[in-house]
Order: C-alpha cells, then sequence, then structure tokens
C-alpha cells in the first residue's frame, strides 16, 4: 500500500536493511487500531497504525514494552521503530507467530509475572500518560496508593461515565464508594510493582516454543494485585497460573475483596467504550463493595 511506504523506509533506515521485495497483508482482530504484517524472505514485522493525533499512543505503548523487555522477566515485542507522517501515527514490532497459551505455558508465564511484579519504582504512576483501550489514562506520580487508584482511576472513570452521560445511581452511588475506599484498602500497603496494567486474556499468548507473550500493555507502576485481578475479570489464565504466582509472590489477604474494587475499574472503561451493557455489572460490584464496607 503506498500510504505506507514511508514507515517501510523507517523500518529499513532503523535496522539498516532493505525490505524489497515485501508482501503486505492487512490483520484482522482489533478494534482501536489497523494492523498489518509486512514479510519478507528473511523476517517479519508487525504494523500498527492510526490518526496522526494518535502518536503518543503509540509511543506509550513502545515505551511500555520496552521498559517490561528490560526487566527480562516475560517476552515481549521487540519495538523497532514509531512514529507519525502526514497520514498515519504507527508503531513496528517483530512479528511474533502466536498461539493460545495452555499446559505448562500458564505455569511459566505466573511465574514470569511474578518476578516481573518484583519490579520496583518510589512512586505509583508512570512517566507519561497512556490510554486504556482507547481511554486516556492519568499516571501522574502518588507516593500513596488510595490517592492514585481514587483520583487516576476510578474516579477519571466515573468523570468519562459522567461525559458520556451515565448519571443518576451509578455516580451517586460511586462517590460514595470514593469517599469510603480508604475502608477497603486500610492495612494494605502495596510498593509500587511494574504492571502490563492491560492483562486479559486477548492480551497473552505464546509463541511457537509455547512460551508465554504479552502484548498491548497500559503500563504504569501500581499495585501488583490489579494485574492479578483484571486476569480473573476474563478468564482464560487457570488455576495453574495463580498456583505458579503464588508460590513465588503470594497475594496479601483481603485480595478477594480487592480485586472487585481493582476490576471496577475494567468495567466502568467498558461502560464508556462500548456502551451501557455494562451498566448493571458497574453499578452491581459497586454495590458488593459497599456492601463489604
Amino acid at each position: 500500500m503506498a500510504q505506507l511506504d514511508s514507515i517501510v523506509e523507517h523500518i529499513e533506515s532503523t535496522t539498516n536493511q532493505s525490505l524489497q521485495p515485501y508482501q503486505l497483508n492487512s490483520i484482522g482482530g482489533g478494534c482501536i487500531n489497523s494492523a498489518f504484517q509486512l514479510k519478507t524472505e528473511q523476517q517479519a514485522y508487525f504494523i500498527k497504525v492510526n490518526q496522526p493525533s494518535l502518536s503518543l499512543m503509540f509511543e506509550a505503548e513502545a515505551l511500555g514494552l520496552q521498559e517490561m523487555s528490560a526487566t527480562k522477566s516475560i517476552r515481549v515485542p521487540e519495538v523497532i521503530c514509531q512514529g507519525t507522517n502526514h497520514q498515519h501515527s504507527y508503531l513496528v514490532l517483530e512479528y511474533i507467530p502466536l498461539r493460545s497459551l495452555r499446559g505448562d505455558g500458564n505455569i511459566t508465564l505466573g511465574e514470569q509475572l511474578a518476578h516481573m511484579h518484583k519490579v520496583k519504582q518510589p512512586f505509583f504512576g508512570w512517566q507519561m500518560d497512556n490510554t486504556i483501550g482507547s481511554t486516556p489514562q492519568i499516571n501522574d506520580q502518588n507516593h500513596h496508593w488510595l490517592e492514585f487508584w481514587r483520583e487516576h482511576r476510578l474516579g477519571q472513570q466515573l468523570k468519562f461515565a459522567a461525559q458520556n452521560g451515565y448519571t443518576g445511581r451509578l455516580q451517586s452511588r460511586g462517590e460514595k464508594l470514593l469517599d469510603n475506599m480508604d475502608k477497603l484498602l486500610e492495612n494494605h500497603h502495596p510498593q509500587p510493582s511494574l504492571l502490563h496494567g492491560d492483562l486479559w486474556g486477548g492480551n497473552a499468548a505464546a509463541d511457537d516454543l509455547g512460551q508465554p507473550v504479552i502484548f498491548d500493555p497500559a503500563c504504569y507502576y501500581g499495585d501488583r494485585e490489579t494485574d492479578l485481578a483484571m486476569t480473573e475479570l476474563f478468564g482464560g489464565f487457570g488455576r495453574d497460573f495463580f498456583a505458579a504466582y503464588n508460590a513465588i509472590y503470594p497475594v496479601d489477604s483481603g485480595y478477594a475483596t480487592r480485586k472487585t474494587l481493582y476490576n471496577l475499574y475494567h468495567i466502568l472503561n467498558h461502560l464508556n467504550l462500548f456502551g451501557g451493557g455494562y451498566m448493571g455489572q458497574a453499578e452491581s460490584m459497586i454495590d458488593q463493595l459497599l456492601s463489604e464496607i
């Protein structure tokens, strides 16, 4: 496709290799970006494209992948290059043939995620804002987890929901939850762990050797239980995954309640992204949490 010629040139200048001749194939499956496989006789690349105004989204994704890669814990796609031209913003990654994660791969992922979560920094947040799906995710640095989660996660999603017309009981009960959230996090003092940030089953797979690969991150430093909670939200990881994780880095008592608090963030985000079908689930989770207070 002629409109991707400048991206091909960027890959060639970054890798110092000619890509001629190559095949370019459209890849389906994403709901936010367009995606392509660029294939030569020697190698293949994965290209995401979107409108130029979303270049910071790709910049943040590239930084997140590089930060996770630097931990040498879990395989992530290697970042080749990222940029913007007059038609597109784009991100180019190594192309990894993927298959379903199963068997020992789930055990390995649990172990590797535990090691990645042991990577710490002094504050909650990250070096830049990013996105969760296509929703802005604010990562202002904060030394207090309760304040960070209340302001930049649940509180922000409730603001987006109000802007999208979801008012009434969701907001009144949501505000009550925000006001009383300290009771749910009482005596829980997590250290800021490096998080994938969007770790559902669709963002984890296996390579051709059966080794885990994670991708499409929304990285920041936060309570590691938020990653674990999301692995339970839509399923797909299994008991062996959790057992392997806990053998290396056991979760603290009270996780069963906190995981609902943490997954509420993602359900509110789904409400804001995909519509009112998630309203009932969000309200039910808020009611459940308020009943714990």
